[in-house]
């Protein structure tokens, strides 16, 4: 698969159709809760999660930071009971609330019926549904895939090419916004053009072959909306 990848004078004749969310840490802020919940449950069996630690396991390198619990000798059934009391308080603290993370509702506004949205997580469909109970943001959207819907987590590219091919787009005509390494290393290896905003957990990762990092969510419009004006012109 051609890499699409580069300066926007490399890429400006490719039509832009479709843009792609990550879900958590860029439309709501749930980073924090999955990191607090898995902090927890780690300790229990003495396994100082830091927020570090977390960064660098699970979203840089996309790994279960319950390769943890395996080094200290729990057995497999161990730590699948440890995964899912995990998975029960994320749930516990997601029904709690969750914030949409400034600038998301207005942006997705501005962006719809200009192009296709989607949103492709590595949230399981259970923690998806909680998180967006509430936060009025799924009707921006026109498919979503979640974690039971693919093989490969990130940073295989599989999520972004399952959803490529499920809903038959081509990848010069999408771009994706993430947060972290791993989900630009996913949209890199998918050959797709990628936009990176980060935040506390993510900002000190290493961006290079990104289309663009931005400050902020609001600032995709203008990225979106630029793109689009070059197809006109």
């Amino acid at each position: 698969m051609k890499n699409y990848l580069g300066d926007a004078k490399q890429v400006k004749n490719y039509m832009l159709k479709t843009v792609i969310w990550e879900n958590d840490g860029v439309l709501v802020d749930t980073e924090e809760l999955y990191f607090k919940a898995t902090r927890e449950v780690l300790s229990e069996i003495r396994v100082d999660l830091t927020a570090e630690l977390f960064n660098r396991i699970s979203l840089m390198q996309g790994r279960s930071t319950f390769y943890l619990a395996a080094a200290h000798g729990l057995k497999a059934e161990v730590i699948v009971r440890l995964r899912a009391d995990r998975n029960r308080r994320y749930s516990d603290l997601l029904r709690k609330g969750v914030r949409v993370l400034d600038g998301v509702e207005e942006t997705l506004r501005r962006l719809r019926g200009k192009v296709l949205m989607g949103v492709v997580t590595s949230s399981r469909r259970e923690h998806f549904e909680i998180i967006h109970s509430g936060t009025g943001l799924l009707h921006f959207f026109d498919f979503v895939l979640t974690r039971e819907g693919y093989g490969k987590p990130k940073p295989n590219p599989d999520p972004f090419l399952t959803a490529i091919i499920r809903n038959r787009l081509q990848p010069e005509h999408c771009i994706i916004v993430e947060d972290s390494e791993r989900g630009l290393a996913a949209a890199k290896a998918a050959g797709i053009r990628c936009m990176v905003v980060p935040n506390r957990l993510t900002r000190d990762g290493n961006f290079s072959g990104a289309y663009r990092v931005l400050e902020n969510v609001s600032e995709v419009t203008g990225e979106v909306l630029q793109l689009l004006s070059q197809q006109i012109n």
